[in-house]
C-alpha cells in the first residue's frame, strides 16, 4: 500500500530543491569571479577557490609567500570583480573604499591602522580621520613587519566587523575581508601571536608559476593597459546572499564528529606544544560549508574536509621545535581517523555522507 508524502515532506523536499537551485547558481556565478580574477593574475584555481570560499565563509586570509607573486595583483582583481553600490560604502557619516592597501612598516603605530580624532580648533570639536581599515577589502602588506602593538590593532576588526577608537565604536559594513600577507625570512620580523593567528579562516601561498604561465604573465603585464579591460562580473548584493547561505548547507553531525577527532588528535602529540583550538573546528566547518556552496553543492563530504584541513589547521598548531613543520603530523592524522558511518558500513552513496535525509 503506498503511503501518502505528509506536508513535512513535501516542505522539507521543497526546502532541499530551493537548497540545490540556489547552490548551482552561486557555482555558475563564482566561476564567472574565477574565470575574471584569472584573466589578469595567475593562480591556481583551487587556491583561489579557497580564498573566494573564506571570504563568504566571513574569514580572513594569510597568503605566506616571497615577492612578486601577485598578492596585490590578486587583493585588487577580487575588489574589482564586485560591483559596489552607493549604500555599501558608508557608515554612518563615513565613507568606506571597496580597496585599500597597508604597507606594513615597523614603526607604524595602531592609529595609522585605524584611524585617529584630531581637534580642530576653528570648530572646537574633535574629528575623526579613518584609517585604512575602513575598507570592505584590506590587503595587509607583510603584517610580521607590525610590532605586536600594531598587530593587535586587528583582533577587533576581524573577530566583531568593528572599529573602536577612544570610546567611539563604528560598525564596518559588509563584505569585509582581510588578505594578510607575511614575510617567510627577513629582519626585524614579529612572529603572530597564537590567538591572531587563529582568527585567520586559511594560511596559503600561491607559489611559483610554471613557466608557460609565468611568460603569459611578462606578456599581459608588461604592458601599461594591462587592467583596462577589468570589469565588475558580480553585484555586491549577491555576495551577502552567498554569506548568508552559507549556514543553510547541510553538514551531517557524522562530519562533525570527524572535524571534532581530528582536531582532537592535534592536541595529543609528542612534537606539539600547543593543539589546535576549539575554533579551529568551528573555521574547518564553515569554510567547509563556503566551499562546497560555491562548487555548487548544499551539503559538505568527507573529501572537502580532508582538501582543506591543512590550510586551515596548520597555521593554528604551535610545534616544540620551531623548524619542524606541521603537515607531517597533520597527514599522520589524517591517516589515523577513521571515517565510518556509526555502528554502520559505508555503501558508495553513504561515502559522501551527505545531508541527514540521504544517510
Amino acid at each position: 500500500m503506498e503511503t501518502t508524502p505528509s506536508i513535512e515532506q513535501e516542505s522539507r523536499d521543497r526546502v532541499s530543491e530551493t537548497a540545490d537551485d540556489f547552490a548551482k547558481a552561486v557555482h555558475e556565478k563564482v566561476k564567472k569571479l574565477v574565470e575574471n580574477i584569472k584573466s589578469t593574475i595567475y593562480i591556481n584555481t583551487n587556491k583561489l577557490e579557497y580564498i573566494i570560499a573564506s571570504l563568504i565563509a566571513g574569514g580572513h586570509v594569510i597568503l605566506a609567500d616571497t615577492h612578486g607573486v601577485g598578492k596585490t595583483s590578486l587583493a585588487r582583481a577580487l575588489a574589482g570583480s564586485i560591483k559596489w553600490q552607493k549604500e555599501d560604502m558608508r557608515t554612518g557619516e563615513l565613507i568606506v573604499d571597496n580597496f585599500n592597501r597597508i604597507q606594513c612598516t615597523v614603526d607604524m603605530l595602531p592609529q595609522d591602522i585605524l584611524g585617529y580624532n584630531r581637534f580642530v580648533s576653528n570648530t572646537n570639536q574633535m574629528v575623526f580621520h579613518k584609517g585604512p581599515i575602513f575598507a570592505h577589502f584590506v590587503l595587509c602588506d607583510e603584517i610580521n613587519l607590525l610590532t605586536p602593538k600594531a598587530q593587535g590593532s586587528f583582533l577587533q576588526v576581524m573577530q566583531e566587523q568593528a572599529v573602536t577608537v577612544e570610546g567611539r565604536t563604528f560598525d564596518l559594513p559588509g563584505p569585509f575581508f582581510i588578505i594578510a600577507t607575511m614575510n617567510l625570512k627577513g629582519a626585524h620580523l614579529f612572529p603572530l601571536p597564537a590567538p591572531q593567528l587563529d582568527r585567520f579562516m586559511i594560511r596559503i601561498s600561491m607559489g611559483y608559476p610554471d613557466p608557460d604561465d609565468e611568460a603569459e604573465i611578462i606578456t599581459k603585464h608588461g604592458r601599461v593597459d594591462a587592467w583596462e579591460n577589468f570589469k565588475p562580473v558580480i553585484d555586491s548584493g549577491e555576495l551577502l546572499q552567498w554569506q548568508s547561505f552559507v549556514d543553510n548547507v547541510t553538514i551531517h553531525s557524522d562530519i562533525i564528529d570527524y572535524i571534532v577527532a581530528c582536531v582532537r588528535q592535534t592536541r595529543f602529540h609528542p612534537d606539539v606544544h600547543t593543539g589546535a583550538s576549539p575554533r579551529t573546528g568551528v573555521k574547518l566547518s564553515r569554510l567547509a560549508r563556503a566551499l562546497s556552496l560555491i562548487r555548487g553543492d548544499n551539503f559538505v563530504t568527507i573529501d572537502t574536509v580532508k582538501e582543506i584541513f591543512f590550510s586551515t589547521v596548520t597555521h593554528r598548531i604551535i610545534m616544540n621545535d620551531p623548524s619542524l613543520e606541521a603537515r607531517g603530523f597533520l597527514e599522520e592524522i589524517l591517516r589515523a581517523v577513521p571515517v565510518e558511518l556509526r555502528g554502520k558500513k559505508r555503501t558508495r552513496k553513504e561515502k559522501i555522507l551527505g545531508p541527514p535525509d540521504t544517510v
